[in-house]
Order: structure tokens, then sequence, then C-alpha cells
């Protein structure tokens, strides 16, 4: 039994992958539909154990396993202090993703979530199921306006699915797609901004997909340390910076905490931005998410939804793991340094930005999260000699 395991480890280990990792996505994507789930913790529960399973299956050695124990004592002890498993599930799920073929992955997930989201939308087109436009004021000092959702419940949810897999797509086949590829791209990202009218965040899919055909049209562009150098000045640097000040002008204004004044100019950054900043203080359940009240740990109750993603992962997870989640992420962008891995600094980039403003992917639902793939891939690299010679992402 044990020669069998030995010889078939890594099967085992991606059959228990993939099985947790479909179950993931397949579970958000109901949770972006309008049926009623509420046995989520379960199921939790069961892809955290697959996950589980699949790294004791998976061969480490020495270092790598010390840096897998500290990883699991320090989200152990964020459960414990919290209440909230996510940082313990990511972790596992990064770990169990190191040696799956990314390339095969990242298909999968993308036409998964294709699938899974046009039924969605053609349930609600033909009436079974969720609505295919509200109109009512969604707080945008524009009165009463109609917005399409499609059967996703909001339209900044529809908006954020679209967004989520054209990153896929610019990952998969951005690098090497033609020109009729990239313009059905635009009309569709045009087509969405018109139907959901999500201002802040169609500015980064445009951003993104102007970036994607520069890189596409400029492929030299992948060999200059600078520009891996000013991504990380965005991301997490900038990233961070922003939330520190949103979240310490949030309580300045509303809960008097010592921090800048800027006058006026706070009300019209408010107003272009929709009130975000507001919400972190009052959206958030006993006032947690200022910049005063942020602590190593979160405690029990810092569950609350607000946009500004970056703050709220300070809000939900603490000071440590958010400052961990910093420091993969700057791993990561080292490895596409060194690959000249420009198509995932780019997916970096735009996830990072976008989480500044929206919170899509601060998530207990680890399926919205596709960029967990590449992230537990590139990871890897960092143990068993991997990184120099893997062309997985080629």
């Amino acid at each position: 039994m044990i020669t069998w395991l030995a010889a078939n480890r890594k099967r085992i280990s991606e059959y228990l992958f993939y099985i947790a990792f479909t179950i993931e996505v397949l579970i958000m994507i109901l949770e972006k539909s309008e049926i009623p789930f509420h046995m989520e913790s379960y199921v939790f529960r069961v892809t955290f154990l697959l996950t589980f399973l699949a790294v004791l299956v998976m061969k480490h050695d020495r270092k790598e396993w010390a840096a897998i124990v500290l990883l699991w004592a320090v989200a152990a002890l964020s459960y414990y202090i919290s209440g909230k498993n996510d940082i313990l599930r990511l972790v596992t799920l990064l770990v169990a993703a190191r040696d799956i073929d990314l390339k095969k992955a990242m298909k999968y997930c993308f036409y998964v979530c294709l699938i899974g989201f046009l039924l969605i939308a053609l349930l609600a087109s033909v009436g079974v199921l969720g609505d295919v436009s509200l109109t009512q004021d969604f707080g945008r000092s524009v009165g009463v306006e109609t917005r399409y959702v499609f059967g996703f419940g909001h339209p900044n949810t529809l908006f954020s699915s679209f967004f989520a897999l054209i990153l896929m797509w610019i990952w998969i086949y951005g690098r090497k797609a033609g020109v009729i590829p990239y313009c059905v791209a635009a009309i569709a990202s045009v087509l969405i901004m018109w139907l959901t009218k999500s201002r802040t965040s169609a500015l980064i899919l445009v951003m993104t997909l102007v970036l994607a055909v520069v890189f596409r049209c400029f492929k030299k562009l992948s060999e200059v340390k600078a520009l891996y150098i000013l991504e990380t000045l965005v991301s997490p640097v900038f990233c961070i910076v922003s939330a520190i000040i949103v979240a310490g002008l949030s309580g300045h204004v509303y809960a008097g905490d010592k921090f800048f004044d800027i006058g006026d100019l706070y009300w019209k950054i408010e107003e272009k931005i929709n009130y975000r900043m507001s919400a972190v203080y009052y959206e958030a359940a006993n006032r947690d998410a200022v910049l005063s009240k942020w602590k190593l740990f979160s405690g029990h109750g810092t569950d609350s939804y607000f946009d500004m993603g970056w703050v709220r992962l300070f809000y939900w997870y603490g000071i440590i793991p958010t400052l961990l989640i910093v420091i993969a992420l700057l791993a990561i962008i080292y490895v596409c340094r060194k690959k000249k891995d420009i198509w995932t600094m780019l997916i970096i980039f735009s996830v990072s930005v976008y989480t500044i403003v929206e919170a899509t992917f601060v998530t207990r639902y680890l399926g919205r999260d596709f960029f967990l793939l590449i992230a537990g891939s590139y990871l890897g690299y960092y143990f068993l000699n991997k990184g120099e010679t893997d062309v997985r992402s080629a």
C-alpha cells in the first residue's frame, strides 16, 4: 500500500485538489445566483479536508514542511481568534495547488465559470430564476435608474463575474490572441459596462484590456525590469497605503480619530466612489474597520460586508494575515520577474487595483479567486528546485 501510494502520490493529490476546487467553484456559482443555499460552512469543511489530504499525500522536503507547518500554525491561530477558517482553507489550497498543470487548471476554471455564469443569465432571461434588471436608487447620487443583473442579484455582481472571465481569458489566451478575439473582448466589455453601469470598476477593466493589447503588440516589454518594480510599487505598496488612508480618513471623519484632515476633498472623493469610505465606518459591526480598530488578528464578529477590499482584508482577518498575503504577492511578482511573465503580473495588477474599490476577491468563497491557482503554482517554485526550468505557464 505504501509503495503504491508513493508511486501514485502526484496523481492522487491532483485528483483530491480538483475535486475540492470544483466544489469551491460550483458553490461560488451557486452563491452568485438566486438559488438559496445555507450549508456553505459544511461544504467548506469538506473542501478543506480534501486539500489537507492532498497536501499530506504530496512529497515535501524538510524546508517545505517547515514552511507549511508555520503557515498552518498562523492560520490556525487566526481561526481561533477570529472564528473564521478562511485563511486556513486558503493556505491549504495554495499548498495543494503546487504541482498542478497550471494552464490546464486555468482553462478548466475558465470554462466551468463561463458555463455556470451563462446558465445563470439564461435562467433569468427566460423568467425561470432571478431578475433581468433592477430599477431603483443604487445610492449613486443619480436617483432611480435601471441596471441589468441577469440573475446575479446586483449589477456589480454581474460585472465582477464578467471581469473575472476577462482576466482568465487574458491570462490563458491573451499572449497569443489576434485582432478579432481582442475586438470581441472589447465589444463584450463595452456591452457589460453599458448594461451594469459600473463606472469605477469599468475604468479598471478598460485599463487592463489596453495594457493587454500593449503587451501583446510589444512582447519585449516582458523583459523590462522596471515594469516589475513599478508593479511592486502599485501592488501591494500603493494598495496597502490606500487602505490605511481610507480606514484612517473614515475614522477621522466619522469617529473623531486623530488622522490628517483633507477637508472638502474628502467629500469630493466620496461622491466619485459612491460613498465607499463612509461604508467602511457605517457598515462594519462595532465600527471595527477604521484604522484605530485594526488588530494583529481580527476577533469574532468582524464579518460585515462593504466595498474597499484591501480595508476589508485588515478588518476581516487582521494585520498579520494580511501581511502574509502581501509577502506572498511579493514572492509571486519575483517569480514573474525571473520568468519574464508579464501576463501574470498584469493579472496581479488588475486584481489588486480592483480590490481597492471592490471586495469581490476578498471572500470566503475561494472559487471566486481563480488567481489562487496561479499563486499556489508560483509559490511552489520556491521548493523542489522549481522556477527556472518550469514552463507550465508558458
